[in-house]
């Protein structure tokens, strides 16, 4: 199915979860926040959140400095 990552076409295979889309991403969820159409979707949920057919998933990398 076809979704939309930060603005971006990507193909991902149906019932993929953000955690799966994530880790194809090579992106650490513990330094990431998700928002998927404009809401924000806890870390806590995304073994189990699937995404739909054209879900808008934006992925911003949290940077800790001093």
């Amino acid at each position: 199915m076809q979704i939309l990552v930060n603005g971006k076409p990507r193909h991902v295979h149906d019932d993929a979860t953000v955690a799966e889309l994530l880790t194809s991403l090579e992106l650490d969820a513990r330094q990431v926040a998700v928002e998927i159409n404009l809401e924000l979707a806890p870390r806590g949920e995304h073994p189990s959140r699937t995404l739909a057919p054209g879900d808008r998933v934006e992925v911003v990398t949290l940077v800790g400095g001093g």
